[in-house]
């Protein structure tokens, strides 16, 4: 858009130029374990494994060297090179075609496409690991995680002055262990927009930011105090961190998958996520809701629709509309929902148990078809069309006043779909009886018998005609307009255990399994299975168990995550034998003991990390620190983090005065209806203009907005925490060129420009301050103001529109300090 003295002054100011960040790789053995090892088991061990008599080719897939070494025709996995990769090119029926009875589903060769991509993480050494006859659980219990929550004393450190809470007592006595000191608290301005960027993802204005910088020039502590207090009791809070909860609950408006089903009523989730987190629901109750509210007590109406709709998280995961085995497709949904109760909520791997024993984890197989069978035991309302080959439809579940029932959606394209199936059956009924009426002249009984064989086509095509009408007719009755809709799990009609599968194959049915919960993690005897109960509400009240090792555990450490960059335990989904050990293992348990104690309040946690000390540290580098721990993980500064998607678009808005604060409405995709995208739903129809913050961006799969895509957001079906960060050039690249960047920036140019009493250099100064929440220094405000004076020459709206989009580009807006 601009000149080349713009495009200069971008690369001498220093902006556009990418920080080397390292990227996160988070859960990719779980993925390995749940979409790797089990197509490998299933379709190639038999002919590639250390137990065959002689492996085929020479290639052994049961080992990770096994498959990077590969065999006669060359290496088998190569890290991040699908096209040198032969498994996956074998797969895709390009160098050679294995398996040799069928080429495997897309889905499935996608997985191994994502996985190859992303460096084909692989946890096993040497040769297969045996399936373990017996757990001993004693022994296991040794494990840090499996330990009960302690209560540990606050330590005695040698400078008590520097401390301001107990969280900073922690951090302290490991720093003097390894002979280290804190670098000095970052200024005021740095703090303020550190502070109001981590609760509710938005910039301080320039008179908050003063406002804040002042007050902390006076007294530290209860600026902080006061402020963490005002920005904890904004609206806009829940927003902020009811985000970081619909990451690790793999939050998206429709199924992914083949057949790409939309979600209408997903929104209503993620509006009650939002609204828990600024009512500050005590954990107990956020826990129990989404595992089980259903089966709560309800004092109002709005109660149990708040309850019901809370339950959408078991609803929300991707599902293969395309999948004909039924009872195939149910476990697949069931999985999927024991994976993200054990992740989000216990952090343990439970799902990598469906083939086999777990291979890592004290979490027999047995153990996971006693969780399952308490999901199978429920019903997924889902609410996906029934037109347009949808194999699997689901319903919603529609409230109103004291009427709870099921119901089926239309498609958004059922009224074209009838007249489509009516003109077929027309069609086909007047090719029978042309056929018919053939038949009586048939001069043969060669020729009798064509047309015979004819007519039982046309027929066919006439039952099918009316089996797709009768479908469409089923869903033709809209439910009650005044009805609320909601995604959620109800109790299902037979409540059964039910019985394990051997190596996870649906249909091969192994001795059945009572229902139940994990061992490693009951303390005591676990709370008993009612026989007119699926267990859900059992579950939901063994993982709130204050005796559960786990639950706390697991929470305090995302808040943490989320505050520092980096958790206690860097594995946020994963506290078992593969996931990282804690830096700091008595801080966790202290914060935890305390979390249970205030009641599960999520933002008294966060108000006691953000008022400690080490919240404050400045992000400034220093010699020791870095020569001793240059990974930073005693916490001698705090980290430097790369702001997410959406609090990047957020802040164009904000400064650029385009943001919309008020709540959307619904869902772009409630709007467009129920359908498959791609199919009777364009993805353009998808992509509504809208100025509201980015929590309300429609996310589809297979469809996320750019803005979202290009800086890291989280593949929406799989479960996520720690969000990866890359430095990539599309980033720049969509920084420079993207409309709606350049749109910001062309709107808070035209802000800068409507200060008809300010100086250029006034105006470069508010431009600062709006964008990055400081003032320039001498050196920045002079080489601004040379590049506005040159390009002034063109035009006066191209130079500061030039200038405002370079500071949209700078690292430092891009970053929290």
């Amino acid at each position: 858009m601009y000149n080349k003295s713009s495009v200069c002054f971008l690369a001498s100011f220093g902006f556009l130029v990418a920080l080397p960040v390292c990227g996160q790789t988070i859960d990719q053995n779980a993925f390995f374990e749940n979409k790797i090892r089990p197509v490998l088991v299933k379709h190639c061990y038999e002919c590639h494994s250390s137990s065959s008599k002689e492996p085929k080719g020479g290639l052994l897939l049961d080992t990770r060297e096994g498959i990077r070494r590969g065999g006669d025709s060359g290496h088998g996995v190569v890290p991040g090179e699908l096209n040198d990769s032969l498994v996956l090119t074998a797969m895709q029926y390009e160098s050679m075609e294995m398996p040799p009875e069928g080429k495997l589903p897309d889905r499935v060769i996608a997985d191994f496409e994502k996985w190859v991509r992303d460096g084909a993480s692989d946890p096993r050494d040497g040769k297969s690991a045996p399936i373990r006859q017996e757990i001993d659980f004693e022994r296991a219990r040794e494990f840090w995680s499996f330990q009960p929550i302690a209560d540990p004393s606050v330590p005695a450190v040698k400078r008590p002055g520097w401390s301001r809470t107990e969280t900073d007592a922690f951090i302290a006595a490991r720093l003097e262990q390894a002979g280290l000191r804190p670098v000095e608290d970052a200024d005021g301005y740095t703090l303020g927009r550190r502070i109001y960027l981590d609760l509710i993802g938005l910039p301080p204005s320039p008179k908050q930011a003063d406002e804040f910088a002042n007050a902390y020039a006076q007294d530290a502590d209860d600026a902080i105090g006061s402020l963490v207090d005002q920005l904890l009791d904004s609206p806009h809070f829940g927003e902020r961190w009811g985000r970081h909860w619909m990451d690790v609950v793999r939050y998206a408006e429709s199924t992914g998958m083949e057949r790409n089903g939309t979600y209408p009523q997903a929104w209503r989730y993620r509006d009650w996520v939002i609204d828990a987190m600024n009512r500050d629901k005590p954990y107990r109750d956020f826990v129990l809701e989404q595992i089980a509210g259903d089966c709560l007590p309800n004092e109002s109406h709005v109660d149990r629709d708040a309850n019901y709709t809370a339950t959408g998280l078991l609803a929300l995961g991707p599902k293969s509309l395309n999948e004909s085995s039924k009872e195939k497709f149910k476990m697949d949904v069931v999985d999927e929902q024991i994976d993200v109760v054990s992740r989000a909520f216990i952090g343990l791997t439970a799902a990598c148990a469906r083939c086999h024993d777990h291979k890592f984890d004290p979490i027999p197989q047995s153990e996971y078809y006693a969780l399952a069978g308490i999901f199978a035991s429920s019903e997924t309302l889902y609410g996906t069309g029934r037109t347009n080959g949808n194999r699997n439809p689901g319903q919603v579940l529609a409230l109103s006043g004291d009427t709870v029932k099921k119901t089926a959606l239309a498609d958004n394209s059922s009224g074209r779909q009838r007249k489509v199936y009516a003109n077929q059956l027309k069609a086909a009924e007047k090719r029978l009886r042309t056929l018919e009426q053939q038949l009586e002249k048939a001069s043969s009984k060669k020729a009798e018998q064509a047309v015979e064989k004819k007519i039982r086509t046309v027929r066919q095509d006439i039952q099918r005609a009316k089996n797709r009408l009768k479908q469409v007719a089923d869903v033709k009755q809209k439910p009650d307009s005044n009805a609320v809709l909601v995604m959620a799990m109800v109790e299902g009609d037979k409540l059964n255990d039910t019985p394990l599968r051997v190596r996870g194959e649906p249909a091969d049915h192994g001795p059945v399994v009572p229902r139940g919960f994990l061992t490693i993690a009951s303390s005591g005897k676990p709370p008993s299975i009612a026989k007119d109960s699926s267990g859900r509400l059992e579950l939901a009240e063994w993982i709130v168990d204050p005796a559960n090792p786990l639950t706390a555990r697991v929470m305090v450490n995302r808040v943490w995550q989320h505050l520092f960059g980096r958790g206690l335990v860097a594995t946020v989904n994963n506290f078992g034998a593969n996931g990282d050990r804690p830096s700091h293992p008595q801080l966790l348990d202290h914060l935890a003991t305390t979390f249970n104690s205030d009641g599960g309040s999520v933002k008294r946690l966060i108000r006691r990390i953000m008022t400690s000390r080490v919240y404050r540290l400045s992000s400034m580098d220093d010699e020791s620190g870095l020569a001793k721990d240059p990974d930073n993980l005693l916490l001698w500064r705090m980290n430097q983090r790369r702001l997410e998607a959406e609090v990047l678009r957020d802040s164009m808005l904000f400064a650029s005065g385009q943001i919309d604060l008020a709540p959307a409405q619904s869902s772009v995709v409630a709007k467009v209806g129920n359908g498959l995208v791609g199919r009777n739903i364009r993805p353009e129809q998808l992509g509504e203009e809208s100025f509201h913050r980015s929590v309300y961006l429609p996310i589809v799969r297979g469809v996320v907005p750019e803005v979202l895509r290009v800086f890291d957001f989280p593949e929406p079906s799989i479960i996520s925490g720690a969000r990866d960060v890359t430095t990539v050039p599309t980033q720049a690249l969509y920084m420079m060129n993207n409309p709606s960047v350049i749109q910001a920036a062309e709107k808070l140019a035209a802000r800068l420009m409507e200060t008809v009493d300010y100086e250029d250099e006034d105006r470069v100064r508010l431009a600062y301050r709006l964008v990055v929440s400081r003032e320039p220094s001498a050196d920045e405000l002079k080489v601004a103001l040379g590049f506005i004076d040159d390009v002034k020459q063109e035009s006066d709206s191209l130079a500061w529109a030039g200038f405002c989009q370079s500071l949209f580009g700078s690292s430092e807006f891009r970053y929290l300090n």
